[in-house]
């Protein structure tokens, strides 16, 4: 449509995308965990073993992802990602075995790298320079809003099985992922538009002001102490965030019926909702260090609340009054307001050229630890019969991440030392090339 800048249709393809594999996988594969369980038998940190395949494997590809896009562009990476994940999800309502669950997990974690979360934020960060933040919070709201369809993927699953429910969350993600891959482009210049779709004019010259951005080469980057506090930080909340599939089981643990429980998780998607959407207008006014620390603490809120459900102090029962709307605001909050601003804070560090590899980066560290949380929390529970130990060592994670993130330096510095790197390098490149040239002459 005329007048309406290219990127935001980007931004409405890839959220649509980002909405269903938030309410079929990273919200909504919680529904099935408790299901397959009963099934089979598995136990819990066995099951949850695969979670941890999941981060581990996407981690590993994350770095790569970046550069497959680079060559291929977003929309031929994005279709062969969303080809893969349907059939994984169909494969997976067929599984008979520990292993070939194992297995279908492991190709689902290929297509979900490939054609979800890394493509479309890196197609949008390279869209959006000035409204980078807002754009990407209204891309990561939609996973907020998929949260919301997790109490009616409960009731179908309780209606229909969870292999049938398996079976159509396959062919739903080819009906809406083929269809939002066709929007995906690489760079607006590549179109003839500048990022956010609309140049300020330089009343002294009648000219389009230049917009200027770091841009740095992936190498550089990994070299920064920034970089590397940062990711930690990160993954100290990928650690937490990762346990997500386990809330659900955990509650009905705690004594909170199944539908209380879907109903606190509903309320979860809702505080990561209003985190993801309002953050973007926050960031433009406050410092994003100290949001991000904040986004830590009122997550540490929520998953003590959690550990803390039912729980006996001194002869009395805490009610769930008391627990469940600091659980789930809490955690849904804390936990959707960090998204964007990781990953606008990547972005106003080191600018466009690497984005994609470095936000591939970034999730290879967190994938580490993210393989941890699952299995942590499920072994906590076969070895105490409770899941309440793990829930409270997480909060103690999500404590420690607050002082590192408080403690990064201002992105303009982090940007400045680069680009004096740069030009020390450059000084010593021309130094070098005479001397050189001088012992080839004798």
């Amino acid at each position: 449509m005329r007048g309406v800048f290219y990127g935001w249709w980007i931004v409405a393809a890839g959220g649509v995308v980002q909405g269903y594999a938030s309410a079929t996988f990273w919200r909504g594969f919680a529904a099935f965990f408790g299901p397959i369980v009963d099934t089979f038998g598995w136990s819990s940190g066995a099951t949850a073993g695969a979670m941890s395949l999941q981060r581990t494997e996407g981690g590993m590809i994350s770095p790569f992802v970046g550069t497959i896009i680079n060559r291929f562009g977003p929309r031929r990476v994005m279709a062969v990602g969303i080809a893969i994940t349907g059939t994984s999800f169909i494969l997976m309502s067929q599984v008979q075995s520990l292993w070939q669950f194992y297995a279908t997990m492991a190709l689902l974690t290929v297509g979900m790298s490939f054609g979800t979360f890394i493509v479309l934020v890196s197609t949008v960060g390279n869209w959006f320079v000035r409204k980078r933040s807002k754009a990407l919070a209204i891309l990561m709201a939609c996973t907020g809003v998929g949260g919301f369809m997790v109490p009616v993927l409960v009731l179908s699953i309780d209606t229909f099985g969870w292999r049938d429910v398996l079976f159509s969350v396959g062919v739903g993600f080819w009906i809406i992922g083929f269809p939002a891959a066709y929007f995906m482009r690489t760079r607006p210049e590549d179109y003839g538009q500048v990022p956010d779709g609309v140049s300020e004019i330089d009343e002294a010259t009648g000219r389009p002001v230049v917009i200027r951005e770091p841009s740095f080469t992936v190498r550089q980057v990994v070299r920064t102490r920034f970089f590397w506090q940062f990711s930690i930080a990160a993954s100290f909340g990928q650690l937490v965030s990762s346990t997500n599939l386990l809330h659900i089981t955990a509650l009905e643990s705690f004594d909170v019926s199944l539908k209380l429980a879907s109903l606190a998780i509903f309320m979860v998607a809702v505080g990561d909702f209003a985190g993801r959407l309002g953050i973007g207008a926050l960031s433009t006014k406050f410092d994003n260090r100290v949001l991000f620390a904040g986004a830590f603490g009122i997550q540490a809120i929520g998953t003590f609340a959690l550990a803390l459900t039912h729980y006996d102090v001194f002869g009395f029962t805490l009610p769930l009054y008391l627990t469940l709307p600091f659980f789930a605001l809490g955690f849904g909050v804390g936990f959707g307001s960090s998204i964007p601003l990781r990953l606008s804070m990547l972005a106003d560090c080191f600018g466009r050229r690497s984005y994609a590899s470095v936000v591939g980066i970034t999730s290879t560290v967190s994938a580490g630890f993210g393989a941890v949380g699952p299995v942590a929390v499920g072994l906590s529970f076969d070895l105490a019969d409770t899941y309440r130990p793990g829930f409270l060592v997480l909060g103690l994670f999500l404590i420690a991440a607050i002082p590192m993130t408080l403690a990064l330096e201002r992105p303009g510095r982090v940007a400045a030392k680069l680009r004096r790197g740069q030009s020390r390098a450059r000084a010593m490149a021309a130094l070098d090339t005479p001397a050189r040239g001088d012992q080839t002459e004798r």
